[in-house]
């Protein structure tokens, strides 16, 4: 008896459970189980270096879950698929959906090509609670605010899908015909991506564990918290929800049957702006290039690069915008109360594209996620859908003060600062200069002045913001 043999194409779903396409495609049958390297599908959103490295240990990792199993090609996915199966006699193809613009117009093209010759091929919802076309309001049109959004769209829909186990029993398929394997243990990283390497929790073990670890220490205090960047109050999740080895239904499920409170219902809200940051990429697939409120398309931003230059190393003069950046650089994270604080430093006081700012994030974050990283930056700039209001702009000496106090976080990441007077942690330029040698410190020299004046710089903002009413 000849046995049935289908393909699972991994994709940002790299974990054995609760896996729908692979759950389909391992049932009653031989599994070849492939990654692809699709390098052309885009230019512009190609995987930036960190996240590229978390990529390569994560795909280690499955192989070795698969017991090296795991085919990675590198190439166009439509001539790789259709060898594929040429070759080894495919029943049926399957994946879990993602959903940037070029990858449905790319994943629509190979589905309709693969079942023109009698295959299988069915796609499936892996990586979202909810699917953008099922969360929209009575007229039938997608959210634009992120609160109905979720409480009435999302939380008064069906439930999410109950997680899958993972497969029984999967049984690779041998001696697989191939014309075009890529080798990963062939891969190289500079220094820098080995250094971050450090810093991260790669793949589904890992995953599971930082989510028990979290559910167990972090989220009893979630709500509060969550904005104090010294504490462990956030999941850290972000870059293995990105890479799918952890599934948000999984996550959902394990929060729900929590004891329900106001931080378990806090931290599953944030997993729906995870939605609606998808809903938006769905529905408004310009908004990854284009400001989604179009009266910003006018706005005067500065070309400055030298205070680009500064913000991207962390030299900016302000301690707590200076240490968010410096972690971004030395862990590929960034706890998200600094990502609001540095964000809306550089384009509310610095007057700096908030595009500029995606493109730094893309590159340096395990979590370079198209839909979170532009809502995110949309919502700093004040462009997106339900943004920030154009006046509120952080200050990063009060939100210094007030949510690390003792200057903990500062210190962990600007060492020249260590020595340094608590009172004066978030302002060196404001300490006599007696207390600045009696820390080592000479400002300019050791660690930057301010490269801006903060009420200056507000007032430039708020007078550039209100240009756009007219």
């Amino acid at each position: 008896m000849i046995k049935k043999v289908n393909i699972h194409w991994f994709r940002n779903d790299l974990r054995l459970d609760d896996n729908p396409s692979l759950t389909k495609a391992t049932k009653n049958s031989e599994l070849i189980p492939i990654y692809i390297f699709d390098e052309n599908a885009t230019v512009d959103f190609n995987h930036g270096e960190a996240s590229l490295t978390w990529l390569y240990k994560s795909l280690k990792l499955l192989n070795k879950s698969l017991e090296n199993g795991l085919v990675i090609f590198k190439g166009e996915p439509l001539k790789i698929l259709k060898e594929l199966i040429k070759n080894n006699n495919v029943s049926g193809v399957y994946w879990n959906r993602n959903y940037a613009p070029w990858e449905i117009k790319r994943d629509t093209i190979i589905k309709q090509e693969i079942k023109k010759t009698g295959i299988e091929c069915e796609t499936f919802n892996g990586n979202l609670l909810w699917e953008p076309w099922e969360i929209l309001k009575k007229d039938g049109t997608p959210y634009k605010v992120f609160t109905p959004f979720y409480r009435k769209g999302c939380l008064g829909s069906s439930p999410p899908r109950v997680p899958l186990p993972k497969p029984p029993k999967i049984n690779l398929k041998q001696n697989i015909v191939k014309n075009n394997e890529f080798d990963i243990n062939k891969t190289n990283t500079n220094n820098w991506q080995k250094s971050i390497l450090s810093h991260a929790l790669i793949g589904e073990k890992k995953a599971f564990e930082r989510l028990e670890f979290f559910i167990k220490n972090g989220l009893k205090n979630y709500k509060d918290g969550r904005n104090f960047p010294s504490l462990d109050n956030v999941s850290r999740l972000a870059p293995n929800f990105h890479f799918g080895e952890i599934s948000p239904n999984k996550v959902w499920y394990k929060v729900v049957n929590n004891n329900k409170n106001e931080n378990t219902d806090h931290f599953l809200s944030e997993l729906g702006w995870r939605e609606f940051s998808n809903h938006l990429l769905y529905h408004f697939p310009q908004f990854i290039y284009e400001n989604l409120q179009k009266k910003f398309d006018g706005f005067p931003w500065k070309n400055d690069g030298i205070a680009l230059k500064k913000w991207q190393k962390g030299l900016t003069g302000f301690p707590l915008v200076d240490a968010g950046m410096r972690e971004l650089w030395q862990t590929g994270s960034m706890h998200n109360r600094l990502r609001m604080v540095v964000g809306s430093f550089l384009v509310k006081n610095l007057l700096i594209d908030w595009r500029h700012g995606a493109k730094w994030f893309w590159n340096c974050l395990f979590d370079a996620d198209i839909a979170n990283n532009t809502a995110g930056w949309q919502w700093i700039a004040g462009c997106g859908a339900d943004a920030a209001p154009y006046f509120r702009v952080f200050n990063p000496v009060t939100q210094s003060e007030k949510f690390d106090k003792k200057g903990i976080y500062i210190k962990k990441y600007i060492p020249e600062l260590i020595n340094l007077d608590q009172k004066f942690i978030h302002c060196p330029w404001e300490a006599p200069n007696s207390v600045l040698l009696d820390a080592g410190i000479k400002l300019g020299e050791t660690y930057p002045s301010p490269i801006v004046d903060l009420k200056v710089s507000r007032l430039k903002a708020l007078e550039a913001f209100n240009t756009l009413k007219s």
